[in-house]
Formats: structure tokens, sequence, C-alpha cells
């Protein structure tokens, strides 16, 4: 018998715990305010002891901000599918359409998430650091879209960085309207402001 299943299986049931995990954190936040929890309040909530929440979350903020873990990742997998003659702007718009899915599939915990990160400053400044990571998944999805006649790694990183930004103001200005903004227009309006 080989050990592929049960590290699949092991892996899975990882994941549903951490997702458990992060579902009772996000829960308590909204009721008691981020600044007003603690990893023991967490811990409690969740029936897990303090170290077992913190196998699964280094920190509060990052039980927080779980929900953003893979983004960067689709993003630029969803770049590399682009089509080969499409420009990189439009390229990079057409990807974050993975990203918008989820305000779209539920609305009102996306919004409950947006107002929490952006009325925390903890947590808008660890998001944005998260989303540092994201520039050289960009980066690299352009290039190799390009090939070796491609743009500067300057360029590709000034694209990435302009990209991210759009993502993030489209996302500020949907929170700001309580969600009664349609944020795919929102985000079609931050990149044509840009577009070349």
């Amino acid at each position: 018998m080989s050990g592929a299943p049960r590290t699949n299986t092991r892996h899975i049931a990882r994941a549903a715990v951490r997702a458990e995990l992060a579902e009772v954190a996000f829960d308590l936040f909204r009721q008691k305010g981020f600044e007003n929890v603690t990893v023991n309040d967490l811990a409690a909530a969740a029936g897990v002891s303090r170290s077992t929440f913190l196998r699964y979350f280094g920190t509060k903020e990052d039980a927080a901000l779980s929900a953003f873990d893979a983004q960067g990742e689709q993003i630029a997998e969803a770049l590399r599918t682009r089509p080969a003659d499409e420009d990189d702007w439009r390229a990079l718009r057409s990807a974050m359409d993975v990203v918008v899915g989820p305000y779209r599939q539920d609305p009102d915990g996306a919004l409950a998430l947006a107002r929490l990160v952006r009325e925390t400053p903890a947590l808008c400044a660890r998001q944005l650091e998260r989303q540092r990571t994201w520039y050289p998944l960009l980066e690299q999805a352009l290039a190799e879209r390009a090939g070796p006649s491609g743009s500067s790694a300057l360029a590709l990183s000034v694209k990435a960085a302009a990209a991210l930004d759009c993502l993030n103001i489209a996302v500020d200005h949907w929170t700001v309207s309580d969600g009664s903004l349609d944020l795919i227009a929102l985000l079609d309006e931050g990149f044509a402001a840009l577009s070349p």
C-alpha cells in the first residue's frame, strides 16, 4: 500500500481543521473586535488548546487573513493561462477575476472581512506585507508569458505592483460603498485609469 493516499488524507484533514479554526476566529473577531480577542480566546472558542491553535496559525493575524493565503498563486496561475497574444495589462486584469470570485459568491462575508482588514491597522499592514510576496509570482508569470524577448525586470515589477494596487483600491471603494458598487466595474475602472 502506498503512503500517498495517507499523506493526501492527512493534508485534507489538516486543511479542514485550519478552515474551521479560521471561521471560528473570524466570527469572534466580528463579534468582539480584532484587538479585543487573544489567541487564548480563539483557542477556547474553537475548543482546542492554545498550542494546537498556534500549530495552524502562528498569530491571530494569520488566522484573520487565511482567506487570502493562496491568492497570489491563483492570480499567477490565471495569468499563465491567458492567451499569448493578449497584452500584459489586459492579461493581469483578467487574472484578477480569480480573486473577485469570493466577493461575488459571498458578498456579505467578503464585505465583513474587507471591513475587518481595512479598519484594523495590524491586519491592513500584514495584508500589504503578504501581497509583497505576490510580486515575484506575478513577475515570473509575466516573464513566462513574454519569453526571453519580453519586458525588463523593472517593467514586470511595475506592472505587478500596479495591478495589485488597482485590486486593493477597487476593494477599498467597494468596501466603503458597503458593497453597493460593482467590484468588477471598479476593477475595470482602476485598470483603465492606467491602461497604456
